[in-house]
């Protein structure tokens, strides 16, 4: 039996994952999910702190992060400070040594991208960003309401303008799962990222940025592969 520690993005709330748990259970693993700090003191480190603290003493099997997004720059630091089997990031901002997540955007060329994809599917390249055009836009309905009444959270200042503290990826098994249709970080530049940043190929699957959202059973078959 695996346990799969699940680690939201930007939100911070377990929320997230609230699809994916009973899937992965239903195959038989363990779940431990986490709300990330919301004051707004919290950096990097009283965020891997939250995860370290939600995973708890070794239960014996394998540990298994997921990261969504931002996690990016969380797991890799857990990794750091238990035994980590493997890493499996979602939709993920992958960080380079000493870089901030404020300054991620620009030095990977997020924003181009972004409007490059806007094209290629008809809309304004130009446009603000939209939570539901650019997020929800193929999460069901239902599940999207729900999520707007979750009230309001976020990632903090200070986990935006730390640097990245590690100098090199950890030494775990990593792998890199990207939706087809995510409008935010595009399959042709999370595949660049992937292939610069960590020398590897991403998996790819159906759906946007919120796979969790969207597609939970796919998201947990392929996460269990």
């Amino acid at each position: 039996m695996t346990r799969y520690v699940l680690i939201p993005g930007a939100d911070g709330r377990a929320w997230y994952w609230h699809l994916v748990v009973p899937e992965l259970r239903a195959r038989g693993h363990d779940v431990v999910t986490v709300d990330l700090p919301q004051d707004e003191s919290a950096g990097l480190a009283e965020y891997t702190d939250a995860v370290v603290r939600a995973i708890g003493a070794p239960t014996g099997g394998e540990l298994v992060l997921v990261a969504q997004s931002l996690a990016g720059f969380i797991a890799p630091l857990v990794c750091e400070r238990i035994p980590v089997d493997g890493l499996i990031l979602v939709s993920p901002m992958v960080p380079a040594p000493g870089e901030s997540a404020g300054d991620w955007w620009a030095n990977t060329g997020q924003a181009k991208a972004r409007a490059a994809f806007a094209v290629q599917e008809g809309r304004d390249p130009d446009a603000a960003f939209d939570m539901l055009t650019d997020f929800f836009h193929d999460v069901p309905q239902e599940v999207t309401l729900e999520a707007m009444t979750q009230g309001e959270a976020g990632p903090t200042v200070a986990v935006f303008t730390q640097p990245w503290p590690l100098s090199t990826w950890p030494d775990v098994p990593t792998r890199c799962i990207q939706g087809r249709e995510d409008r935010f970080f595009p399959l042709d530049f999370q595949r660049r990222i992937a292939r610069e940043r960590l020398g590897i190929t991403v998996e790819e699957m159906p759906g946007g940025h919120l796979l969790a959202l969207s597609r939970p059973a796919e998201l947990a078959d392929l996460i269990c592969r």
